[in-house]
């Protein structure tokens, strides 16, 4: 393990032939990046991008919730973030008399500033390269049961050690390079963010699915929000008595614009991307997984999409769920349209008898090397069949039929919940049910019981013993019968039980046959998905380590992991195909060219904007043209999570924020594809624009440092 542990260290200094690629680790820029940096046009020092001794750019860059990025503009803690990342506290804290997702949203000073309950930032206060402290006893033939049985021992020790000498904060000890090595993260979360202005959706979300992942884009995907803190700017719960925080370090914005071949860098939280995907696994994406989560939500989000156009009030309660749900669909349509053209899996095949030639050379049997990919293999083949068995139960069922969501808290798969904290679970229902529509999904529940039956090869039993056995096969009469009769269809029967509850009461509920044996169905799926993990684990870990040992000279970079990395590059355009040529950036012009009466939910413009582009009254947001940018393209190496994240020049100031990736390289999550991958990101000239002159809110821009 110890030639292991060396060898990532001498890889880390090392430079790449193709430094646009890769989601880089903050303690290594010096040693890694920053020469190849500065000769893209870099300003900055390492120590100015990430410093352990004193305040950096790092410090301005936050995770947004649950899966996206922010940074603070600020030094009274204003944060910019996609309109996107913010949509589900946007719609929260709509109703169809405040409907901040379709007219806006602007706070004319703080006092109007809403909080957004349950949203949170984390800042990262340290990084830690831990690997030896995880890892360093763990003996170089280990099996995958010791080796986890180790490094489970010290990673709990080691966060044990880390709170003590950071109290109050949140400990993370995250494995890079599928488990070669470990870095430990301090956090420190702020739980009081507030809403401080959006666009409509006319503007934030122009383009809806239409738009997704393509280029052009036009959206103005941003929105406002501020953290607050309690009186020693540390974090507090939410109180009228918080004030805003104050911010050592935030960002500088630039209005100076971007011009072709110029510098650009990301920092941010990429989610997760399987650059060390094997042959096997995008086998499998591609003839199962894909195809799977295409059809299963296709056919939900078609429900969904009528009912919304039908309906404010469902169009309010579904938004965010529509746009979750569609945002990873297109992204699976695109990823396997990307994967079959570009050959990723062909490439990926070549790889793997280059690293089997080598392994057979190089290694010893009992070192791991020789047998990694067979591993993998065979437990990719062996498993399969479990695994399109739990996406169909969680895609169609258990995230497809929202009933039996709230039926859960109370159904187990033996008995029923004895007790109950009745005031958490009251306040938990009415927020859940404020989001649903009984009569949307029981027209949902109809088409996924219809598919999964079509096309499942084991099916829950409640098939059986109810649908066939009560109702003659008939779906549609037991899903009406089940939503007629149910006290989880209605929330305020729910909201009865929960102030007198009676165990006998949820026993006796229609949907507890329904619960128990898809439950059932998804334990057994994935008791036999499981017997294959610490396999397929060991395979992929021994696989990874190997490559790297195969390739001495190489910088590698790990797979995003929802941890703080910086990625760079330069703003250029593209040519997706044979005469085809893509600018780097699009205006306003091109928003009023989209416009389409007849696709007003995906390419209305406001009258305001109308008028403003009519007069010409861009302010000092216009380029040298005279015209208003909207968005621009950069190589940089993104993916989800990395949302809202801010894209800088080579001084380190702010000149937009990323919010998508491009069609033509949709296969960048498992294969980087440098001519045709691109960034997109909403131009700051248009997010101020649109703040100052089309909302009227100028007063959040005197606390921003602007420079030109």
């Amino acid at each position: 393990m110890k030639k292991l542990i060396s060898l990532l260290a001498a890889a880390s200094i090392a430079l790449s032939a193709s430094a646009d690629e890769g989601m880089w680790l903050l303690p290594y820029l010096k040693k890694m990046n920053i020469k190849q940096m500065k000769s893209l046009g870099c300003k900055l020092s390492a120590e100015e991008i990430y410093s352990l001794d004193r305040s950096s750019l790092k410090d301005a860059i936050v995770v947004f919730g649950g899966g996206c990025t922010g940074e603070i503009v600020s030094p009274e803690g204003l944060l910019f973030t996609n309109h996107h990342c913010g949509y589900a506290s946007i719609q929260s804290l709509s109703s169809v008399d405040h409907d901040y997702l379709k007219y806006g949203f602007w706070a004319r000073n703080n006092a109007e500033e809403i909080p957004a309950p349950g949203l949170k930032v984390r800042f990262v206060r340290r990084i830690f390269d831990v690997t030896s402290e995880v890892m360093g006893n763990v003996p170089s033939i280990a099996g995958q049961k010791e080796y986890e049985e180790i490094t489970r021992a010290n990673i709990a020790a080691l966060t044990e050690r880390l709170e003590k000498e950071h109290p109050g904060m949140r400990i993370e000890v995250k494995p890079f390079f599928e488990g070669n090595q470990f870095f430990a993260f301090v956090m420190e979360v702020y739980s009081d963010v507030r809403l401080v202005g959006t666009p409509p959706s006319s503007i934030g979300k122009f383009g809806g699915d239409t738009d997704n992942w393509m280029w052009p884009r036009h959206t103005g995907d941003f929105s406002v929000f501020r953290v607050y803190a309690g009186p020693d700017n540390r974090p507090a719960e939410y109180s009228p008595e918080n004030r805003p925080y104050k911010a050592e370090k935030y960002l500088k914005i630039s209005l100076g614009g971007v011009r072709e071949n110029d510098f650009a860098m990301i920092m941010g939280f990429p989610g997760s991307t399987q650059r060390f995907a094997t042959s096997y696994e995008l086998g499998d994406m591609l003839a199962v997984s894909n195809p799977q989560r295409i059809f299963i939500r296709g056919e939900r989000q078609e429900i969904l999409w009528k009912d919304m156009l039908a309906s404010d009030a469902v169009r309010i309660q579904y938004a965010s769920k529509y746009a979750r749900s569609s945002n990873y669909w297109k992204n699976s349509i695109g990823m396997s349209r990307g994967i079959e053209k570009l050959k990723v899996k062909e490439r990926k095949e070549e790889q793997e008898e280059s690293f089997r030639q080598w392994a057979a050379a190089n290694t010893l049997p009992e070192e791991g090397y020789t047998n990694a990919l067979a591993k993998v293999e065979e437990a990719v083949a062996a498993r399969s069949e479990a695994a399109a068995g739990l996406q169909f139960l969680s895609e169609a069922f258990l995230n497809g039929i929202e009933l039996i969501q709230p039926a859960l808290g109370f159904v187990g798969r033996e008995g029923f919940t004895e007790e109950i904290d009745a005031g958490t679970a009251a306040a938990r229902m009415a927020d859940w049910y404020g989001d649903y529509s009984p009569a949307t999904d029981r027209k949902v529940a109809k088409r996924m019981m219809t598919i999964a039956r079509e096309r499942m090869k084991r099916l829950p039993s409640f098939y059986a013993e109810v649908v066939d056995k009560e109702f003659g096969g008939d779906i549609d009469a037991y899903v009406d019968y089940l939503y007629d009769r149910s006290l989880f269809a209605d929330g305020a029967k729910v909201q009865a039980l929960v102030a007198d509850y009676a165990p006998e009461r949820v026993a006796a509920d229609p949907i507890v046959p329904l619960v128990r044996s898809v439950i059932a169905l998804y334990n057994e799926f994935y008791g036999e998905y499981a017997a294959h993990k610490a396999s397929f684990d060991e395979g992929r870990r021994k696989y990874v380590a190997g490559l790297m040992l195969q390739h001495p000279e190489k910088a590698w970079a790990s797979d995003a992991n929802f941890t703080i990395r910086l990625t760079y590059g330069r703003v250029l355009p593209y040519e997706p195909a044979d005469g085809i040529e893509y600018s780097y950036y699009t205006t306003l012009k091109g928003v009023m060219e989209k416009e389409d009466s007849k696709n007003p939910a995906e390419f209305f413009v406001p009258e305001r904007l109308k008028e403003l582009y009519a007069a010409k009254d861009f302010g000092r947001y216009a380029d040298r043209n005279g015209e208003l940018p909207t968005c621009f393209l950069a190589d940089c190496d993104i993916t989800g999570g990395n949302s809202g994240s801010p894209v800088l020049n080579g001084r380190g100031e702010l000149i937009g924020l990323a919010f998508d990736g491009n069609w033509e390289a949709m296969s960048g999550d498992v294969a980087f594809e440098p001519e045709l991958q691109r960034t997109i990101a909403v131009d700051i000239r248009y997010v101020l624009f649109t703040i100052d002159k089309f909302a009227g809110a100028g007063w959040l821009l005197d606390e921003l440092d602007i420079v030109k």
